[in-house]
């Protein structure tokens, strides 16, 4: 194992970038950022991000579409203090202007306009008239509701937040944002703000947060102007080499024929591999100094090539994309897609293809600036209404949690509302916790049922199992481990079918004979 190897391995996910930068700061290859600095308010007018302009116009073609919006509802017990709450979001919404912004079109160049005075109301629900079995399904039914409501784009304010009171000491707390002025990371700010505030803000003090140097605005005009020329050139450079003209489309088998529109509808399976299973995976990437994620992303394309019968296969991947300190306290959408080609070709030992997926991450995070929708537009792949564009599989592994709101005298938790629209044909996003890998499958309905995703994960585990203890085998035994798994599934569920049918005649028949 080379010295880098070893650091890899050993080093924290922030701290592990850091090296990659460092690598290839030595390789010449790295782009010196300049420092992002506030920008002049006077006009009020400002460019959209790349990551920005994409979601706008797939907001033209399919406007008020509630697949980009950011949902999450807890249930807050104890004596919570709403204006206090209230007080807390408004503080946000003025420290932030991103979550006062919206965005229009002037001259034909979309824009990003930020209202100049917050305007923030706590919406607040009383569901203390209804009868008590009747309010939690009232809860579950307006929780749905909310994460349908679309947003307009063009009107203030793209953030929502809705308070739910069952009783005095049980409420439940609704909040929604559009994608286009937050993301994954931005939600634990703003968690970890409003707990800041509210604590405050409940002692009469005044809030402790600290000023932001800049704002979302500010790095949207600087993103502009820093990726172009050379910078621009050398990263285009890498992602032409690596997709090249002729990116494969993954054939995965559905269920039902493609529509000639995509469709958005979804649902979710949950994915919980033993903590013994999760062990094993990390002593193999502490073995081989990799990361956890190269991993994954080596045996989740091993199943696909397996059902799809391809060796060439692109997958994407969500990245933070907050590589400036002043950027990691800003709520907004920093988050960008990496697209991930993996050669699965010549039947290599899954240790031979540890070693190419390594090769091929370490140099997709050292690219990682290239806006997708940039990608996009240079490529220019031939546009499909039915397929998102590049890749239509993505896998997420989350290494940082999303912390978890906690205010003075409340016990908090979160309430389950199932989320039914979906981005992507299928998506396996996997969190790291103290008990072991948990995941989730999103998966698009009009393509394929329950049951499918199910064995789907249930293949990828039994992969997983035999990787831990025997990644020296090659993919074709890797393969026929799964064939055999998944004829053996079915037999069963054959023997099940028409066991069920038997039964069902017999019961026919025991009627008729009654009858008689």
């Amino acid at each position: 194992m080379s010295d880098l190897s070893q650091k890899i391995a050993a080093l924290t996910p922030g701290k592990r970038q850091l090296l990659l930068q460092k690598l290839h700061n030595k390789k010449g290859e790295v782009l010196l950022r300049s420092q992002i600095v506030p920008q002049s308010r006077e006009s009020n007018s400002f460019p959209l991000s790349f990551a920005q302009q994409r979601l706008w116009f797939l907001d033209q073609l399919q406007p008020g579409h509630t697949a980009y919006n950011i949902f999450q509802s807890m249930r807050l017990v104890g004596w919570l203090n709403v204006a206090v709450l209230e007080q807390s979001f408004q503080e946000v919404v003025k420290r932030h202007e991103v979550l006062r912004t919206t965005f229009t079109t002037v001259d034909g160049q979309s824009i990003q306009v930020i209202a100049p005075t917050p305007t923030f109301r706590l919406l607040v629900v009383d569901l203390q008239q209804l009868p008590k079995d009747k309010r939690e399904v009232e809860v579950i039914r307006l929780a749905h509701e909310e994460a349908q409501h679309s947003f307009n784009l063009a009107k203030s304010p793209l953030l929502r937040v809705t308070l739910l009171r069952l009783t005095e000491t049980d409420h439940v707390l609704l909040l929604t944002m559009h994608h286009i002025i937050s993301d994954g990371w931005s939600l634990g700010v703003l968690i970890c703000e409003i707990a800041t505030l509210y604590e405050a803000f409940s002692l009469g003090k005044p809030s402790p947060l600290p000023q932001l140097s800049i704002q979302y605005a500010d790095f949207a005009v600087w993103q502009r102007q820093w990726l172009q020329g050379e910078q621009l050139e050398t990263q285009l450079a890498y992602w032409k080499q690596e997709l090249g003209d002729s990116l494969p489309t993954l054939e995965l088998p559905t269920d039902r024929p493609r529509p000639k529109i995509q469709t958005f509808s979804g649902a979710r399976e949950s994915l919980a591999l033993p903590k013994t299973l999760s062990d094993k995976l990390k002593a193999l990437n502490q073995r081989q100094g990799i990361t956890l994620f190269m991993i994954l992303l080596a045996a989740f394309g091993t199943l696909l090539s397996w059902y799809t019968g391809q060796e060439d296969i692109v997958v994407g991947t969500d990245i933070a994309n907050r590589n400036q300190a002043e950027t990691k306290r800003l709520i907004g959408f920093f988050a960008n897609q990496l697209v991930l080609r993996t050669d699965l070709s010549g039947n290599p030992t899954f240790l031979e293809l540890l070693e190419r997926v390594r090769e091929m991450t370490l140099e997709a995070y050292a690219h990682q600036d290239l806006p997708f929708d940039k990608l996009v537009d240079v490529l220019n792949p031939k546009r499909e209404l039915n397929r998102s564009p590049l890749f239509q599989v993505k896998l997420v592994l989350e290494n940082t949690q999303t912390p978890s709101l906690e205010l003075p005298n409340l016990t908090i938790s979160s309430l389950k509302v199932e989320n039914k629209t979906v981005q992507f044909d299928l998506l396996l996003e996997l969190k790291e916790t103290e008990k072991g890998l948990f995941g989730v499958w999103e998966y698009n309905t009009d393509l394929f049922d329950t049951a499918t995703i199910v064995q789907m994960s249930r293949n990828f585990e039994i992969l997983l199992g035999k990787i831990s203890t025997h990644p020296e085998a090659k993919l074709n035994e890797l393969k026929t481990i799964l064939y055999e798994a998944d004829k053996q599934h079915n037999l069963v569920q054959e023997q099940v079918y028409q066991n069920t049918i038997q039964q069902k005649l017999m019961n026919v028949k025991r009627r008729t004979n009654n009858k008689l």
